[in-house]
């Protein structure tokens, strides 16, 4: 799927003025495609429009910029009825935005989960309904990515409604995946691939790095651990092309071997009958830590 990124595409990307969204843009622009990106921060999102003008020198290629809030519908219509007028289909569509609130009281607070899936959840349900039909018909390979988490998979303690907002993104990608690779399907297209993007720990906005920041000055504010949003974007590229649905980055901390152990353990909870997220329940914490431990440890191939 490589050829995705390719001179004359028309890439669209929410949440595209900061972290993975903007280096997703970036490397896009320099593949020589067109832009349409969607920000709800109009500031940076100007500011994005302006770096990527001189990131491949040329007057052909196209940059435009939505200032919206992914979670209105209506929205929507307004940016397929304009982007329509200038392009037949869309090559790339990756639907990246996402927000992370917290509450002290997530169990009496509805408005926190309502908020958390209006961008989330609603976001990309809203890009897929609006886009899929020029998704589809493009003349050459075309891609879906949506932009998941960890914590949609593991599901740690702490912040439920964004963990169940990634988790029904993981389970939207998937139906759509199967759907567009099964001939039986009414939206049967063989040519269009879908990626679960799932970065791991990444110096994005959500962890304050806000904006389209250098490379070279992102580096020196980072945590060590961090990966730089080039980086999930580089790991992202490299698996889209090796035909990967599931594109679960790796971090600083964090390799793919854990990572295995980790989910691993969390799916074996239904499996075994454990208690509901085990691996941080006392009963279950010593046990869960020495397994993954070594299950990482023998993926890794160090028995």
């Amino acid at each position: 799927m490589a050829s995705v990124f390719r001179p004359g595409a028309l890439a669209l990307i929410t949440g595209s003025a900061s972290g993975v969204g903007f280096a997703f843009a970036q490397h896009c622009r320099r593949q020589g495609m067109h832009l349409a990106l969607i920000d709800n921060n109009a500031s940076a999102l100007q500011k994005a429009s302006q770096v990527l003008s001189t990131t491949r020198s040329t007057d052909k290629l196209q940059t435009l910029t939505y200032d919206m809030d992914v979670s209105d519908i209506s929205a929507w219509s307004k940016v397929k009825s304009e982007l329509s007028s200038k392009f037949s289909n869309i090559d790339l569509l990756m639907l990246n935005a996402g927000m992370s609130i917290r509450t002290s009281e997530p169990w009496s607070d509805p408005e926190y989960f309502h908020q958390t899936f209006s961008v989330n959840f609603f976001g990309i349900v809203h890009g897929l309904t609006t886009f899929l039909p020029m998704v589809q018909s493009a003349s050459g390979p075309s891609a879906i990515v949506l932009t998941g988490s960890k914590q949609g998979i593991t599901n740690p303690p702490g912040n439920p409604a964004y963990n169940a907002t990634k988790s029904a993104v993981k389970t939207v990608a998937e139906q759509l995946a199967y759907d567009l690779r099964t001939e039986s399907s009414s939206i049967y297209a063989p040519q269009v691939s879908v990626h679960l993007l799932v970065p791991g720990w990444t110096f994005t906005g959500l962890s304050g790095n806000q904006g389209p920041v250098p490379d070279e000055e992102a580096l020196a504010k980072k945590p060590h651990g961090a990966w730089l949003a080039s980086q999930v974007c580089e790991y992202g590229v490299k698996k889209m092309a090796e035909g990967k649905f599931y594109i679960i980055c790796p971090d600083t901390d964090v390799d793919e071997a854990l990572d295995q152990a980790r989910m691993t353990w969390g799916a074996g909870d239904v499996v075994e009958g454990r208690s509901a997220l085990s691996r941080w329940d006392d009963k279950y914490k010593n046990e869960a830590a020495d397994w993954i431990s070594k299950e990482a440890s023998r993926r890794r191939g160090g028995q």
